[in-house]
């Protein structure tokens, strides 16, 4: 993989985006000739790998480009190569200059978007003990365009990097201090998605640029951040994606006695706790019957309230614990899958939080915002959209044209 960077004749120069879970892989294509004014060309996604293998892709304008279906047998990588051939296909006279990925963990040594070599992708293989269900699956496209692609400048933005602004201290734990400089600490992860808000908020809310604000990415992977001046203080995550909220199939927090009782006295092997805690909790342990909070709050069976009532009094609880970190509150902002498309768990965190000086207007909640506080509201509540997947293009043009490059290099 190159250390270079392209020409910087940007007509028709096209950087393609990958974003790689185990179950999905979403792809958005783009131009443009600066990071700020970068266009979409085509977005996309292969969904509902290892079960029913779906692919289909769309303009910007909405209009459909492509579906197919695959067997659920079809192998991981088989599905990539599928995919980049309808990219290279779809490109028509434009080339591809840059591919650009989202990575799960950058550990401590890469807290910037980085230029992808043999060193730094053999770093980020060491690390997928700390994130084992995306780490592997984010690496995996690169190694493919690698292979398809040789000269191809390739560049990881990692979820873990905006998190380290936060101050020493909101990163420790109780720990002997061996074990902290080998790198047990609070990573915090969802990082891009909240460095886009902490870009799209002060458009919105001019005074939120100095001020303090809590992020809410609430989908089937959960967190909270606490900024201050656009900057991370604190986050719900720690030193896996484990932490903090419970999710859709995700834990959350969780006593570590918990874990040596399920060694000890259970009798669990650690990859049989591992699937526990990552596949079987969170929202879908604790209803028995699903993951997706949409069927949840259609449903009447008792479980699914109570799995709905445990996501919200939890995310209530640590906004008021990541309030207490930033010395206060002036602005909460819901994003992602549930945080943008779910009034009633929206509703009912403002309602637990209300302390705080939040007051809802229930017109613009059901509306979706973006804003949805009433004028009255000391703390104002916004809807805002992420696009981790515009964050990592405009670091990726960023890195692979000349004119745009840092002059010092991350570590």
């Amino acid at each position: 993989m190159p250390s270079s960077t392209p020409d910087t004749d940007a007509a028709g120069r096209c950087l393609v985006v990958i974003n790689a879970g185990s179950s999905s892989i979403k792809f958005s294509l783009l131009t443009g000739r600066s990071s700020d004014a970068l266009a979409g060309i085509a977005h996309g996604e292969i969904e509902g790998i290892a079960t029913a293998p779906h692919f289909f892709a769309r303009d910007q304008q909405g209009r459909p480009l492509v579906e197919q279906l695959w067997d659920p047998r079809t192998a991981y990588d088989d599905l990539l190569d599928q995919l980049m051939a309808w990219i290279e296909r779809h490109l028509g006279p434009n080339r591809l200059a840059a591919a650009g990925h989202r990575v799960a963990h950058g550990g401590s040594a890469y807290i910037a978007p980085q230029l992808v070599t043999p060193a730094v992708l053999a770093d980020l293989r060491a690390l997928a003990p700390l994130a084992p269900l995306h780490q592997p699956h984010n690496l995996a496209p690169i190694d493919a365009f690698a292979r398809r692609h040789p000269g191809l400048p390739q560049v990881a933005c990692f979820d873990t990097a905006f998190h380290a602004s936060s101050p020493r201290i909101s990163r420790l734990y109780g720990l002997p201090e061996a074990l902290t400089a080998e790198g047990i600490w609070r990573f915090g992860f969802h990082g891009l998605s909240y460095e886009y808000i902490a870009g799209e908020l002060p458009k919105r809310e001019p005074r939120a640029l100095a001020g303090r604000v809590i992020a809410a990415h609430l989908g089937s992977g959960a967190s909270l951040c606490a900024m201050i001046g656009g900057q991370s203080v604190a986050s719900t995550m720690g030193f896996s994606a484990l932490d903090g909220l419970p999710m859709g199939t995700r834990c959350g927090a969780l006593d570590p006695g918990v874990v040596l009782y399920l060694l000890q006295e259970k009798g669990m092997s650690a990859k049989a706790i591992e699937t526990l805690l990552y596949q079987q909790s969170g929202l879908l342990g604790v209803s028995g019957i699903s993951s997706d909070v949409r069927e949840l709050l259609a449903s009447s069976d008792a479980r699914a309230r109570e799995a709905i009532e445990l996501f919200v009094y939890r995310c209530a609880r640590e906004i008021g614990s990541l309030a207490a970190a930033a010395g206060g509150l002036d602005a909460l902002v819901f994003t992602a899958g549930i945080g943008e498309h779910a009034p009633q768990i929206r509703a009912g965190i403002c309602a637990q939080s209300a302390w705080l000086g939040i007051r809802l207007d229930p017109a613009a909640n059901d509306a979706g915002g973006p804003r949805i506080s009433s004028a009255a509201s000391p703390v104002s509540v916004w809807v805002i959209p992420t696009n981790e997947e515009l964050m990592v293009a405009r670091h990726t043009f960023t890195l692979t044209n000349p004119s745009c490059a840092p002059s010092t290099p991350a570590p």
